[in-house]
């Protein structure tokens, strides 16, 4: 999707400034979201990715008007009506007016930290050789979904080249959708700058992304 999130190489936005010391949390609210966040994907109601999807679809003023915590409330809310696990109204009210919907799995306290722990790895075994190599020149695919897409506009049919093999994972596109795919090789891609933004890029700059395969193709 071409939303509002993909905003490289876009102007007007002013610099990237970093906190000093930054928490993890601004405030209690945005804990707490998170936390709703991450217990709700434990239920199996929705992957991760369709999460990001929900963020991205966002409409762009809404989106760019909200903080990073506001982001995830809005997504999160608009993934409870579509399931029907709670409507706007009990939202707002914060009372339920039906009995809840059945889950596949509740977090439990308990659970929290061992789970966090493990982490939440998305590589897989791969269902086929890879297609590239480190060295090969590729092109990033011209391709404009509708859905959830990891492949940024700035480099969409631009020349690069890859300098790493990571081995393959959960194709994040099929897993917003809900559908099985085969994982996919995912690739470290490096783009020189001016090949991204021409004569005004910073000469010599260079730009690296994580691509999965089907976001490139050999460079002819």
């Amino acid at each position: 999707m071409n939303g509002a999130q993909d905003l490289g190489g876009a102007h007007g936005f002013g610099p990237v400034e970093a906190e000093a010391n930054e928490p993890v949390f601004h405030a209690e609210w945005e804990r707490r979201v998170f936390a709703l966040a991450m217990a709700m994907g434990f239920t199996k109601t929705w992957t991760l990715d369709a999460s990001r999807a929900a963020r991205e679809s966002l409409p762009p003023v809404e989106y760019l008007s909200s903080s990073y915590y506001e982001i995830w409330l809005r997504a999160l809310e608009t993934q409870l009506a579509e399931h029907g696990l709670a409507s706007p109204e009990e939202m707002r009210s914060g009372t339920s007016r039906v009995p809840p919907g059945p889950v596949a799995r509740v977090l439990q306290g308990d659970e929290v930290a061992p789970l966090f722990d493990r982490g939440f790895p998305s590589d897989r075994p791969p269902a086929a050789p890879a297609r590239f190599a480190v060295g090969d020149r590729i092109i990033a695919r011209n391709r404009h979904p509708l859905g959830h897409t990891r492949l940024p506009r700035f480099v969409r049919g631009r020349p690069g080249i890859i300098e790493r093999v990571h081995g393959a994972f959960v194709f994040p596109e099929a897993a917003a959708e809900g559908r099985d795919a085969p994982p996919q090789w995912l690739y470290t891609a490096a783009f020189a700058a001016e090949d991204l933004w021409g004569e005004s890029a910073d000469p010599g700059g260079r730009v690296t992304i994580a691509a999965f395969e089907s976001y490139l193709e050999p460079s002819r």
